[in-house]
């Protein structure tokens, strides 16, 4: 069975692990998963299965997904809807693309504004979703309009006004998601863009367990406050449930260290959230979002 669509490369999968598909490497099977490879597939694909549950995956990463999987249909952005290119003068990219060859894309052609996003472990149709950012500086502030599709297939182009955007998280009423974002940006010198590309790869390298298996941010942060300082000052790095762990070097994440399930890293996330609760009094909100069934 393929994803209805002209194009050999379409993929649908009947049962397919989802740890290698996200950077964690861990959960369960997702009873259909298709990777589309433009537009018009996934189109086609969601018209074709209108009444199943739905769950969207980019790199993976910002997710848990649980041991026993996940039911119904999962559609992976990544690999698939990567389009990259100019209309006018705007850029256009669309949900699979990496946030690093945005950064960099944006950057080497003249433009400032998205240098931020080199290091942030992502797609754009998962920035958008949750207003990724990084330095001060947030994913909405350079969107100029977003193309989204419905359950049906049926796309609707919908600007800043359509959405509720607060810090890490994004709310539309309807049952949409993204599929690709018009980012309007000032110009800007090349060479000083990658420049700022590579002092933020470099504070990323220096300060987050990048060569580890894991999510990036576990915790949202407070207000007023870093989830970090809090969990390192309640003395949590190093803290383990089974192959998960409490990085050493940023203590707002959570690496898969030896083979963990995801039963142990949620574990391990409720266990952080009571200790800092009961040191500190603050109660820390996943950033990660936690899908699928457990065992």
């Amino acid at each position: 069975m393929t994803c209805p669509s002209q194009a050999r490369n379409d993929v649908v999968r009947h049962g397919e692990p989802l740890a290698p598909h996200t950077t964690w490497r861990v959960g369960g099977p997702a009873d259909v998963l298709c990777v589309p490879p433009t537009v018009p597939a996934l189109s086609a694909f969601l018209s074709a299965h209108p009444a199943s549950p739905l769950l969207w995956l980019g790199l993976g990463s910002n997710t848990l997904v649980r041991d026993a999987g996940v039911r119904g249909l999962v559609v992976i952005t990544a690999g698939g809807l990567g389009e990259l290119a100019f209309v006018g003068k705007a850029i256009r990219a669309e949900a699979g693309v990496p946030l690093a060859k945005l950064a960099r894309f944006s950057a080497q052609s003249g433009y400032a504004g998205l240098e931020f996003l080199a290091g942030i472990p992502g797609t754009v149709g998962g920035a958008l979703a949750m207003n990724a950012g990084a330095a001060g500086c947030e994913i909405w502030e350079r969107v100029a309009s977003v193309e989204m599709i419905d359950r049906a297939g049926a796309l609707h182009v919908r600007t800043r006004a359509d959405f509720e955007i607060g810090y890490r998280s994004v709310r539309l009423l309807r049952e949409e998601w993204f599929v690709s974002a018009l980012f309007e940006l000032p110009t800007g010198d090349p060479a000083l863009g990658m420049a700022r590309i590579r002092e933020h790869l470099g504070v990323r390298n220096r300060t987050q367990p990048v060569q580890t298996a894991n999510a990036g941010s576990v915790f949202r942060n407070p207000p007023g406050d870093h989830a970090g300082r809090l969990i390192e000052h309640a003395g949590l790095k190093g803290l383990r449930e089974g192959g998960a762990v409490v990085s050493e070097r940023h203590a707002n994440f959570i690496i898969n260290d030896a083979a963990a399930k995801a039963s142990d890293i949620e574990r391990l996330i409720l266990r952080v959230q009571v200790e800092v609760h009961e040191r500190t009094g603050v109660w820390l909100e996943p950033e990660v979002k936690i899908v699928g069934e457990a065992l």
